[in-house]
């Protein structure tokens, strides 16, 4: 059985042409047209990965229903777009998208894209270590993808919890922004840099108050570590 993509997009002539182009790639593909029928279509269809149009009808847009993906799976999700403007991307970034295309897209960059997203996943998916790390009032579990303040699990996208877990593997040593984008989302990441910046504001943001004995720093001009205290 092929590698299954979910197509969910409002154009059925984007949904024929990405079912047409994936299938002859050797995907499995099912599309839907609007935000309600993908979520229904993904709970049944359980897809590797997701193409998410921004713009949709009926209610739920690709953020609403990016977001609702997360609430129950970590499955990898390319936002696509007619619109390019870093607001959109930023905020499809915070909602745990992996990436994103801005339409007209080439195909055979975008299934480069796709190549590179699930090989990332498949590669964090199958991390065989059960290591957890364990500071004052914080468990960070990257096989469990579980975050645990004050003893409490609290939600968190996947690739904020994937930062958080390199940068406290890696306490007190200083990363730039590359060197993250390359750990963290992959050599072949195509995205902007601030993507980093976003995700550190919105591990600040949960860690605030937890714990005076480390802290998520930036290190200015060069970039962030995960500091302990003495």
């Amino acid at each position: 059985m092929g590698t299954k993509l979910l197509v969910i997009d409002d154009d059925p002539n984007i949904c024929d042409l990405l079912r047409f182009y994936f299938e002859n790639e050797g995907y499995e593909v099912k599309t839907a047209n609007d935000g309600i029928e993908g979520i229904s279509y993904f709970k049944m269809y359980e897809p590797d990965l997701v193409l998410l149009d921004l713009m949709l009808p009926k209610n739920k847009d690709g953020n609403q229903v990016c977001r609702e993906i997360r609430a129950i799976s970590s499955k990898p999700v390319i936002m696509i777009t007619a619109k390019d403007e870093v607001l959109d991307k930023v905020v499809g970034l915070e909602l745990g998208a992996d990436d994103f295309v801005v339409k007209p897209f080439d195909m055979k960059e975008l299934s480069a894209r796709i190549k590179a997203v699930l090989r990332r996943y498949s590669a964090h998916d199958n991390q065989s270590d059960d290591e957890v790390i364990k500071f004052e009032n914080i468990e960070i579990s990257k096989q469990k993808y579980e975050l645990k303040l004050n003893g409490k699990a609290v939600d968190i996208p996947p690739k904020e919890l994937e930062l958080l877990y390199f940068l406290a593997l890696n306490f007190n040593r200083v990363f730039t922004r590359d060197q993250l984008l390359d750990k963290v989302w992959g050599f072949d990441y195509l995205g902007d840099s601030r993507t980093v910046d976003v995700h550190v504001k919105r591990l600040r943001e949960k860690l605030e108050g937890v714990s005076d004995k480390w802290t998520l720093k930036t290190v200015w001009g060069v970039g962030y570590k995960f500091e302990l205290i003495q």
